[in-house]
């Protein structure tokens, strides 16, 4: 692959906001999902992440997520689906008002934390997701995770699509992302990131945790924000694909 994009999801920390490391994660990415509102965000919040990502010609896309803030949505929740249809699209429509105010185009929607997860091996998640951002519009790009079944559910429901793998994070044998409860379930080490997602782009696969050589075929990059040293690791990370001859370029531009 000669070309990629990386994604962060922002606008999720006022303290990162405050500090400035969320605007410095900016100069190594293509595209920002910004919190709408569900396991984060504000209007306050969306409406400084998005002129932020102007500011660097990024792709600004909606990351909305379960509206369970005491657990950063990352704590899977049983709701029925037309709940979380009807809750993806109040945060997409809320995030797309504020856009439109700043002078920005909503070009991507990203579930976050445990609905992604879900999504990711639950067809009726991903079908809620879908008719959640299709409720607001259709001619967006869906994301979801390499090799899992929402890719499908999304393009049956009209949607392009990017199939999304993480720099940042490790892979059980399945394909499917460690859970989070594990303590080696993130990468810190910016080197080793750096080196996963040039394999992502170059190669198409990933080493899962045991050893095994995972296909991914991906078109986007994941870094965390809240990966411990983001900032170090973004670098890292575009630095080595540029090196290696791979463009970094936002959803909107993908082939």
């Amino acid at each position: 692959m000669n070309s990629i994009d990386l994604n962060c999801d922002m606008g999720e920390m006022p303290e990162a906001i405050a500090d400035g490391t969320q605007e410095s994660l900016m100069p190594f990415l293509t595209s920002v999902n910004i919190a709408c509102g569900g396991h984060a965000g504000d209007e306050n919040t969306m409406r400084i992440t998005i002129e932020q990502a102007l500011r660097r010609n990024l792709a600004v896309g909606a990351h909305p997520g379960y509206p369970d803030r005491a657990n950063f949505g990352r704590l899977a929740l049983d709701l029925p689906t037309d709940v979380i249809a009807q809750s993806v699209f109040e945060q997409v429509s809320t995030l797309a008002k504020i856009a439109a105010k700043c002078g920005a185009r909503i070009s991507h929607v990203k579930a976050h934390g445990a609905l992604y997860n879900q999504a990711a091996r639950d067809s009726p998640i991903a079908e809620a997701v879908a008719n959640g951002a299709g409720r607001w519009r259709s001619d967006v790009v869906l994301v979801g995770l390499a090799g899992s079944p929402a890719l499908d559910v999304f393009r049956r429901a009209g949607f392009a699509v990017a199939a999304e793998a993480f720099a940042d994070r490790r892979y059980e044998p399945d394909g499917s992302l460690r859970s989070r409860k594990f303590g080696d379930a993130l990468i810190v080490d910016p080197s080793e990131a750096a080196a996963q997602a040039l394999r992502i782009a170059e190669n198409g696969s990933i080493i899962a945790r045991d050893g095994t050589k995972i296909r991914v075929s991906a078109q986007t990059i994941c870094i965390h924000g809240d990966t411990p040293g983001a900032v170090r690791i973004a670098a890292a990370v575009a630095e080595h694909l540029k090196t290696a001859g791979v463009a970094l370029r936002p959803l909107a531009a993908a082939p």
